[in-house]
């Protein structure tokens, strides 16, 4: 074989090599490209039958004014919300002392701000989701509005701004959403914005979930789903959203985060109670709530409860209540036992359902349960007016041997 021959299948073989590879390096694109399509985040969510955690986070100036862990469970369509004050008091890592979180919020680096409530809340957040206040505007505009019930009107001017909002029901267009959502007054009593802030949420929520449909033409999503900042893609974010329209937002309630405020460097902080481990198991028995399968319209509402202080501690059933409220349980009634003297505390329940009962006394760890038959078992025909006696669903009576978070004499 001639040198020129040589040369000539040396060049044709290398040719085919490089055709081979660019081949090949197109078909791993491709296949790349279909499995990246295909595969999601919110898909795997899904397929994985798992909680999905999204950390929402309302901003203003480059600081956090509400932070939402909202909490979703696929299988059972339920939902819960978790509120974040950001004066919230802890032991920091980023900055290795206690502080209020807030501190270690950074528009450009949400990540240690996420993993301070991850470490609180004891789960892991899957999505983040930070809107601004400039951007609140556009994107409320874009729903139409969001309706809020204002119980109380506002009128309140100041050299640069007029706060001024009717009692009653009201449409807010995106201007006066983003200042509802954001406002507070130095004469004003702490938990009026907090509640406040906490029915915007649920109302923008709500509103999402209505317009949800027009959300999905593609001119209105690149432009909706331009003013968020997010760790996921459009698509995914669409995806996510999309899921969201099973929540039912009118039986989905805010907890907030409590605890005890206290001076820290000169700054008045909200402390966790019981070091953290409160929030903790509120959260654990939400989750187990949210994955429960029964088909029962009890678990879709919130149990009554009264709390009746059975010794001779002052106010022990006001802080006893305080903690069952954290736990979502509507305490309706705090009163003094017929005797300060019981040996044992005993939760009476009326609701007919022992797994939603046994779920409340475990909260405080009491196994004296008894069960009481109420005027609903009985026919209504068979009462007159006088007959009936409201009562809660649970009727929690505190002995001696509660010491404030649990039933230590069982």
């Amino acid at each position: 074989m001639s040198k020129e021959n040589g040369l000539k299948i040396f060049k044709n073989d290398a040719s085919y090599l490089l055709l081979f590879i660019i081949i090949l390096l197109l078909a791993i694109g491709i296949a790349f490209s279909v499995y990246t399509f295909r595969s999601n985040p919110v898909d795997d969510a899904l397929a994985s039958n798992r909680v999905i955690n999204v950390l929402f986070v309302i901003e203003d100036n480059k600081t956090s004014v509400s932070t939402y862990v909202l909490m979703y469970y696929p299988a059972t369509k339920r939902a819960a919300i978790f509120d974040i004050p950001v004066d919230l008091g802890l032991l920091l890592s980023k900055i290795n002392r206690v502080d209020r979180i807030g501190r270690v919020y950074d528009p450009s680096r949400i990540g240690p701000y996420e993993t301070e409530i991850e470490k609180l809340l004891g789960i892991e957040i899957n999505f983040s989701v930070v809107i601004t206040k400039e951007n609140l505007i556009s994107i409320v505009d874009l729903l139409e509005g969001v309706e809020i019930f204002i119980p109380l009107p506002v009128s309140h001017i100041e050299e640069d701004r007029i706060i001024i909002f009717p009692s009653g029901l009201s449409v807010l267009d995106g201007d006066k959403a983003s200042l509802y959502a954001t406002y507070s007054l130095s004469d004003e009593d702490s938990e009026i914005p907090v509640f406040r802030r906490q029915r915007f949420f649920l109302g923008f929520l709500s509103r999402q979930i209505q317009m949800n449909e027009s959300l999905n033409n593609p001119s209105m999503a690149k432009m909706y789903y331009s003013y968020f900042r997010t760790n996921m893609s459009q698509r995914t974010l669409e995806l996510l959203f999309n899921e969201f329209v099973n929540i039912d937002t009118d039986r989905t309630n805010i907890q907030s985060v409590s605890g005890n405020l206290r001076e820290v460097s000169g700054e008045m902080l909200i402390i966790p109670h019981w070091d953290g481990n409160l929030i903790k198991e509120i959260v654990r028995q939400t989750l187990g709530t949210l994955t429960r399968e029964i088909e029962d319209h009890l678990i879709e509402r919130t149990l009554t409860v009264e709390v009746l202080n059975g010794t001779a501690i002052t106010g022990l059933a006001g802080r006893t209540a305080e903690m069952l409220r954290s736990f979502g349980y509507d305490v309706i009634s705090i009163a003094n036992a017929d005797r300060n003297s019981y040996e044992s505390t005993v939760v009476i329940h009326r609701s007919g359902d022992d797994g939603l009962v046994k779920d409340f006394a475990d909260v405080i760890r009491c196994k004296n349960i008894r069960s009481e038959i109420t005027a609903a078992d009985i026919r209504e025909d068979d009462l007159t007016n006088t007959d009936i006696e409201y009562k809660a669903d649970i009727t929690l009576l505190i002995g001696r041997d509660f010491n404030g978070r649990f039933v230590t004499g069982n």
